[in-house]
């Protein structure tokens, strides 16, 4: 380095991204801001609602658990998770080993129906589920005469879960399967390897850790999604008495919100 003139050092450090004074000022006011952007996302709610868990003190935030209605909405959230995230993820590995690793007429198709629950809102969806099984539903005749229960039933609330759920796992695994390509898939093959040994023994193996990161958004949906439900004026059966019957949750679970929903607001829906 001896050898570099004193004009080589110099246009050197004058060119940008140099280590100067300005440099570093510029990079910790982003790094800064970046950090502030994210406390104010993230750290910020998450302490708002372990401030609000604990206002009353830890021993009643213990005996809140006792409550039947926590008890109940806990259940159902767990039960609701347990059975739909298995699905979506039986359901996401078939997609995506579809999707990426064949060519076949629909396949276009079927991508653009795992990102539909990505576009459309959750309401909507809620809407198009009462249309179809409410009491007034096209399906809504048949099911009161054999006396099954759908809209705010235990299959309803799997039905809307499952739904809003479903891309994840899939969306996960389809770039991640197309990025590996074909060849290791191909040299089992051509080695005298099923195809399920080599699924379960090359292509799963190569895609655990997206598999995981898939199911655990999916979890995330499907017990962390926030609710807040308002209904007012319900007009009764008898079209005589107005039923106003307005219920807000915010409940950090969408099965707990339609829980307690269902035992507050089903009276006067009937």
């Amino acid at each position: 380095m001896a050898g570099i003139p004193g004009t080589a050092h110099e246009d050197i450090a004058s060119r940008p991204g140099g280590d100067t004074i300005f440099s570093h000022v510029i990079r910790w006011l982003f790094i800064s801001a970046s950090l502030l952007f994210l406390a104010a996302l993230l750290f910020a709610p998450l302490a708002t609602v372990f401030v609000m868990a604990f206002e009353k003190g830890f021993r009643a935030y213990i005996a809140s658990f006792t409550d039947p209605d926590t008890a109940a909405a806990i259940r159902l959230t767990l039960t609701v998770a347990l059975i739909v995230v298995p699905l979506n993820t039986v359901f996401g590995l078939a997609a995506s080993w579809a999707c990426a690793k064949f060519e076949f007429r629909g396949k276009s198709f079927l991508i653009t129906l795992i990102d539909l629950p990505l576009a459309i809102s959750p309401v909507i969806s809620g809407m198009v589920y009462v249309l179809l099984f409410g009491l007034h539903g096209w399906f809504g005749a048949w099911l009161q005469d054999h006396d099954i229960s759908i809209i705010f039933a235990l299959p309803g609330i799997m039905l809307a879960t499952m739904f809003v759920t479903f891309p994840y796992v899939a969306r996960e695994l389809i770039p991640l399967m197309q990025q590996l390509g074909n060849d290791e898939e191909e040299a089992a093959m051509t080695l005298g390897a099923g195809g399920w040994i080599t699924f379960f023994r090359v292509t799963l193996p190569k895609v655990r850790w997206g598999l995981v990161y898939g199911v655990i958004l999916c979890n995330a949906r499907a017990m962390g999604e926030s609710v807040r439900c308002q209904l007012s004026p319900v007009i009764s059966e008898d079209s005589r008495t107005p039923c106003h019957c307005i219920s807000r949750f915010s409940i950090t679970s969408t099965t707990s919100s339609a829980h307690l929903l269902w035992r507050h607001c089903l009276p006067c829906l009937q």
